[in-house]
């Protein structure tokens, strides 16, 4: 007789589910994520000081609030060992799911955590909205533009004095479109943003 077989039916349990490896963001983790975005951005290596100053003005917490309305998943937060690890950050622009900004936290760099989000972020997009993910790196990016074609990506066109006079490469992935219409993304006006505004101010 097998030791399995001899065991007690309540004391045999299926093997632990392995825990999710992202999730999507709420109001309450707009400030983590803006202040390790605009970390991201200051300690970046490839970008100017001009394009860093213009990136830190544009992604506000309010700017974080109205991607998350629009759709949770628009700031996706990595995890690993429970805690945020990373996140990566995204918005649909006429038709198209631009990818904005990746980062994992500098303490969790020794792990896989780059290439598991990046294909958890792939997956959960390719879900019938978009035609394409596309997205900007700088020319000399090479670790970042390795990934990408390591993850099915293709550079698309070299951008000659693009931003703020530097090169940039345009990189873009094909998705499955089956969903009729196309999302138009955030929500504008002063209305919505007085609303989100309140709401950020409550959740500190």
């Amino acid at each position: 007789m097998s030791d399995l077989a001899s065991t007690p039916a309540a004391a045999v349990t299926p093997a632990a589910a392995k825990p999710p490896i992202f999730r999507a963001a709420s109001y309450g983790d707009i400030a983590l994520v803006h202040a390790r975005l605009q970390e991201a951005i200051a300690t970046s290596p490839f970008y100017s000081d001009e394009f860093k100053a213009y990136e830190s003005a544009r992604l506000t917490r309010p700017y974080l609030a109205s991607l998350i309305e629009a759709d949770p998943h628009h700031v996706m937060i990595f995890m690993l060992k429970g805690e945020p690890s990373g996140f990566m950050i995204s918005g649909p622009e006429l038709g198209t799911l631009w990818l904005y900004w990746s980062y994992v936290f500098p303490d969790k760099r020794r792990s896989a955590l780059g290439i598991q989000g990046m294909r958890a972020f792939i997956d959960h997009w390719d879900n019938g909205r978009f035609h394409k993910i596309a997205t900007y790196t700088k020319a000399g990016n090479d670790p970042a533009a390795a990934i990408m074609a390591r993850l099915g990506f293709k550079q698309i066109a070299v951008l000659e004095q693009h931003i703020f006079g530097e090169d940039y490469l345009l990189f873009e992935r094909p998705l499955t479109k089956t969903v009729p219409g196309y999302d138009h993304g955030v929500a504008g006006g002063l209305r919505n943003r007085l609303r989100r505004s309140l709401r950020l101010a409550l959740t500190r």
